[in-house]
């Protein structure tokens, strides 16, 4: 897990909680709306089937609201920008335990009212699995949910056509500046400026600093090409091809620096 070199940018708690609690209303209206035929659909995700991926979707979100009924951790042992390179493999999927989706994310929902209204942003809780690694702010938790539920919500509209979910705009902009700082964290330095318009810019990878003027290493790419390439969703060489990503200068290759997540 690389550290995290890069000062952390600040999110507002509230905004980044409304914007996860969006996204999730944007999910589930659409989850109720599928078929059969359309739950049974193969994603990108190896084996998984839209049914499996719209449980695991409701799975992010439930995760972080059930450890607030567990006891406390001692310590923070998870900071926001070490989030993305952590290994995040978690439970079995429960799917084939809860095939009634729409009481599954009823029941989520439930308890979202319930637990998470009067919870502190400074409490700790568990969103790892690995005991002694997992343990971050609530306020930090709920922020990685909005790359949990962008980056789903991107593999449910492309595995049925059509179907369209909506993006909050603040849960798009925090899971963009997350995996931007990633990137910064993971490759400090000030040679290359990406930038993912209207949200997020950042300066990364050793070498000549840049100052004033124009930059001569820039990347740029949109919102969501970049949750792919970060992701490993979409490969650098394939974004470039088809023109969702620009890159200028010698040093603007970050095809060795992705993904940050998988």
């Amino acid at each position: 897990m690389p550290p995290a070199k890069k000062r952390t940018r600040s999110y507002d708690p509230a905004k980044t909680r409304a914007a996860v609690l969006a996204q999730f209303a944007h999910v589930r209206d659409a989850v109720r709306a599928l078929t059969p035929d359309q739950l049974d659909r193969p994603t990108r995700l190896g084996d998984r089937t839209v049914r499996d991926l719209a449980a695991h979707l409701a799975l992010t979100l439930d995760t972080v609201v059930r450890a607030l009924d567990e006891a406390e951790p001692a310590a923070r042992e998870l900071a926001l920008l070490d989030w993305p390179f952590a290994d995040r493999a978690g439970p079995g999927e429960y799917a084939a335990e809860r095939p009634d989706l729409d009481a599954l994310y009823a029941d989520v929902a439930e308890r979202i009212a319930a637990r998470l209204p009067d919870a502190p942003d400074n409490r700790l809780v568990r969103v790892l699995p690995a005991p002694g690694s997992g343990a971050m702010t609530l306020g930090d938790a709920m922020v990685t949910r909005t790359v949990e539920l962008c980056l789903h919500t991107d593999d449910l509209n492309d595995a049925v056509p059509g179907l369209g979910i909506p993006y909050d705009r603040q849960a798009l902009a925090a899971c963009t500046r997350l995996l931007a700082d990633a990137l910064a964290a993971k490759a400090p330095g000030g040679s290359v400026e990406v930038r993912v318009p209207p949200y997020a810019v950042v300066q990364c990878v050793e070498g000549p600093k840049h100052t004033r003027g124009t930059p001569p290493n820039v990347v740029e790419t949109d919102p969501l090409t970049w949750l792919r390439l970060a992701t490993g969703r979409t490969r650098w060489a394939a974004a470039l091809d088809a023109a969702e990503v620009s890159a200028s200068g010698e040093r603007a290759d970050l095809s060795g620096l992705l993904p940050l997540m998988s």
